[in-house]
């Protein structure tokens, strides 16, 4: 199993960190992207990916884009250099929150779609309660052979048809599917199938049942898989192997 997104360099593994990474390399997980979210939040995630053999991102969450550098492009195209380094992100709109203006968090998404166009990146985006401004901002800047996911997907079957069709993105499906509360996420994992969708925790975020309001670690994709695959009617092990498949496709992974 391929854990797609994990903030393991979060505070809250300090104390167990390698003790969580053996545990999910004992139930199978091969590898993990570790995610950044700012320019020191995506050095930190590196220097995790690096020192545990691990993948990670480098971006600007829409949380911080009012903090983002004038110029973003050169801040982020050095990272890329780094053979762990396998996508740019979580970068996006959360109108959820607003914790910063959402023209500068649409510009900031816009600078960093420009360079994953330009070097040919993968991208993680972030998207809550900006739906409508987020397909606008696909419209404009993505094009094929663009790939991405749409970390933490928890829209509905529609948006899911159109994520996947229009836009060739997979879904980030993580621990919300296994809540009592999903069912419209349940419905558009099956609107759009398995190989639409990869696998992911969001750790230290998001546990799935029976963890729910606990810690989450790369362990527990495992249950995540195991509900889908009883929401898809099928088994396990077609599960992995397939959102392995789909995570390598959207991922310079080996």
């Amino acid at each position: 199993m391929i854990d797609t997104h994990a903030h393991l360099h979060d505070a809250k593994f300090d104390a167990d960190r390698a003790v969580v990474i053996d545990r999910a390399r004992t139930v199978g997980i091969s590898t993990i992207v570790n995610v950044g979210c700012d320019i020191g939040d995506s050095l930190r995630a590196l220097e995790l990916a690096r020192e545990y053999r691990l993948h990670s991102s480098v971006g600007i969450h829409p949380h911080e884009a009012k903090d983002a550098p004038p110029d973003i492009a050169a801040v982020l195209e050095p990272f890329l250099h780094d053979p762990r380094v396998v996508a740019i992100g979580e970068a996006g709109l959360d109108y959820y929150y607003d914790h910063s203006p959402r023209d500068v968090q649409q510009r900031v998404l816009r600078e960093q779609l420009d360079l994953a166009r330009e070097t040919g990146f993968p991208f993680i985006f972030h998207q809550r309660d900006a739906f409508d401004d987020f397909l606008t901002i696909l419209r404009e800047r993505w094009h094929a052979p663009m790939r991405g996911v749409v970390h933490c997907f928890t829209g509905d079957a529609e948006q899911a048809r159109i994520l996947t069709q229009d836009f060739g993105l997979y879904l980030g499906i993580g621990g919300v599917l296994t809540f009592k509360t999903a069912e419209p996420l349940r419905a558009a994992a099956r609107a759009v199938g398995l190989r639409s969708l990869v696998l992911e925790t969001d750790c230290p975020y998001l546990a799935p049942i029976p963890h729910r309001g606990e810690r989450n670690e790369p362990a527990y994709v495992e249950l995540t898989a195991q509900r889908l695959a009883e929401v898809l009617e099928c088994d396990v092990d077609e599960v992995v192997s397939v959102t392995d498949a789909n995570a390598r496709t959207v991922f310079p992974l080996p």
